[in-house]
């Protein structure tokens, strides 16, 4: 589907259904330098099972205009620009990575539009090293693969996945070089600035009282568990699940993220009241 926000198109993957506004919706917002594809399994399962599924493009990124934005909280106003577009009065956000940022900072934004809120390689504070920062923008291949290397548990995951002849490492280094040739304005640059740049991530999960779910990957380099001790403190009623993967985990374990997901939605979307 694409609607138009801000006067530029926005492009969301439905998992080949229809949009059926009697269902309830999933909003999958992707990370730094990708677009819907990285949710491929997990979006068209829960398209399949009973879920409006809205798998985004973000601005410059994909199959969505306008320019990358350069905060997390334009970032939220822009999700949350799509829910109005798309007729969703309140939704699940999944977000990975930046996105688990957006998704987070969106349920501050309009806390009565979120329903249920699930975070996978996330932590707080998101800091990118300068050296990366910089390498992202001068050395925009460099970066990329600096990233590639580092987002991924092995070289070769074990099992195969999801069959033979497929390589998890080169597809992800592909999508990000497909996102820069779409776009050479330096994305990887600012998606890495507004994740560095944000400061309110203490305070938006202080206020978030819907369920939550963590998702991390037990050898992530990026985020690190031991990472996100604050995100799990302030939303101390949130579910953390680890599964066997790096920063990629979609793509390492998408078995396991997708039941983990799957379980997690199926949770009562109610909202949690705070007691004295």
């Amino acid at each position: 589907m694409i609607f138009t926000v801000d006067d530029k198109a926005a492009y969301c993957y439905t998992g080949g259904k229809p949009f059926n506004a009697s269902q309830p919706t999933a909003v999958f917002i992707h990370g730094a330098q990708n677009d819907h594809s990285v949710w491929a399994l997990q979006s068209r399962y829960f398209a399949h099972h009973g879920w409006n599924v809205l798998a985004v493009d973000l601005p410059g990124h994909g199959r969505s205009g306008g320019d990358a934005r350069t905060t997390v909280e334009a970032l939220a106003r822009w999700i949350l620009a799509v829910l109005d577009a798309a007729g969703v009065p309140q939704a699940m956000l999944v977000g990975h990575s930046m996105g688990s940022l957006i998704a987070l900072e969106a349920a501050y934004q309009a806390p009565g539009r979120v329903s249920q809120l699930a975070m996978l390689g996330s932590t707080y504070p998101m800091k990118v090293s300068p050296a990366l920062l910089e390498t992202s923008k001068n050395d925009e291949q460099a970066a990329i693969d600096m990233v590639n290397l580092w987002s991924h548990s092995s070289i070769a995951q074990k099992p195969s996945f999801p069959g033979p002849g497929f390589y998890a490492m080169g597809g992800a280094r592909r999508l990000k070089q497909r996102i820069a040739a779409i776009n050479p304005a330096h994305v990887f640059h600012t998606d890495f600035y507004a994740c560095n740049a944000y400061a309110n991530g203490e305070a938006a999960a202080a206020s978030i009282h819907c369920p939550t779910l963590f998702l991390f990957g037990a050898r992530d380099m990026m985020t690190p568990p031991k990472s996100t001790k604050l995100l799990v403190c302030a939303i101390a009623h949130g579910k953390v699940v680890q599964v066997d993967a790096g920063h990629e985990l979609m793509a390492e374990q998408p078995d396991a993220v997708l039941d983990a997901l799957y379980a997690f939605a199926a949770t009562k979307p109610a909202f949690l009241t705070k007691t004295s």
